[in-house]
């Protein structure tokens, strides 16, 4: 089974770094659509528009499955989404009711992108609850995200500056509400109080595809779907077929003509660049409907190591 995550640039590595512990076996599809990133800062007709033509690409490319591994995108274009394909899609949400059921004594803080902060959506969600919610949008996070600069000091500047703002000690959790913050947790940890949780929804939203899937996705191991213990090292991780991760294309070698990240997707070869990784996972990766050259993949490999490190990280 194919299942696909999309996302407008790196974040959701977050999402599917967890899916290849959890599940095993399975054949993931992961588009990043880094020629239009951020989403967070664009209109909500551009997001749609975007999102339909990335899902589109995924399911022509045999995705079974989608997961929008975006909290913007989810935002601004799941109904539309949902109306225009008939493969199950499943949406990202910023974990607020966890926090509020988990912490609701004390005040939550979420930390998102400008349309997640102002979408309907969230205004429903959040005004079902009982806890007192505060919200900070913080776009710049997502663009230090994409830069590779995740602990500077312009990063640290940068996040106490926004959330000295707040009385962080009344605070119970924080709520992480784009997967791209999730590379910033070990930060975002230094700043605010020891008591204060930080929470992500990467957990329900693969809870949710585990559901909805049903025995079409395997559980590594046989853990249970909570189970954190496999820590993934993507230092194991072996490339074939197409591209190599360490190396040029094969499909460039012998070749006067350039070859790479700026081929078409009409000419990229399915069968090949594909990624296989513990568990018995596989991954395909897609720059905007192109596939990643060696050096893209290097990065990939950046993101991943990050991300592990962040894991223990509450």
């Amino acid at each position: 089974m194919k299942i696909a995550f999309f996302d407008s640039g790196i974040g959701g590595l977050s999402v599917l770094a967890e899916a290849l512990q959890r599940f095993s076996g399975a054949e993931f599809l992961y588009f990043a659509d880094e020629d239009h990133v951020p989403y967070g800062t664009k209109s909500r007709t551009e997001i749609v528009r975007l999102s339909l033509d990335a899902v589109g690409f995924l399911v022509a490319r045999g995705a079974e499955a989608i997961v929008v591994a975006c909290n913007t995108a989810t935002s601004a274009a799941i109904s539309e989404l949902r109306g225009a394909f008939s493969v199950p899609v499943i949406g990202m949400e910023p974990a607020v009711k966890l926090a509020a059921d988990s912490f609701g004594a004390r005040p939550t803080l979420l930390i998102a992108t400008p349309l997640t902060i102002a979408g309907e959506k969230l205004a429903r969600l959040v005004g079902r609850l009982e806890c007192e919610t505060w919200s900070l949008p913080l776009p710049r996070l997502v663009e230090f995200a994409q830069d590779l600069e995740f602990d500077s000091p312009a990063v640290r500047a940068y996040l106490q500056g926004e959330l000295g703002k707040f009385e962080l000690a009344r605070l119970g959790s924080l709520v992480l509400g784009c997967t791209h913050f999730n590379y910033f947790k070990d930060v975002l940890r230094e700043i605010l109080p020891p008591h204060v949780r930080i929470i992500d929804g990467i957990g329900g939203t693969l809870n949710r595809l585990a559901s909805e899937l049903g025995g079409g996705l395997k559980l590594a191991r046989g853990e249970d779907l909570l189970s954190r213990k496999v820590k993934f090292n993507v230092d194991g991780l072996d490339v074939s077929g197409g591209q190599n991760a360490r190396g040029k294309s094969r499909q460039c070698e012998g070749s006067d003509e350039s070859c790479g990240g700026e081929q078409g997707a009409e000419e990229y070869d399915g069968d090949g660049g594909k990624i296989y990784y513990p568990n018995d996972n596989s991954v395909e990766y897609f720059y905007s409907g192109r596939a990643l050259d060696a050096e893209q993949l290097r990065k990939v490999e950046i993101f991943l190591k990050r991300l592990d490190a962040m894991r223990e990280i509450d």
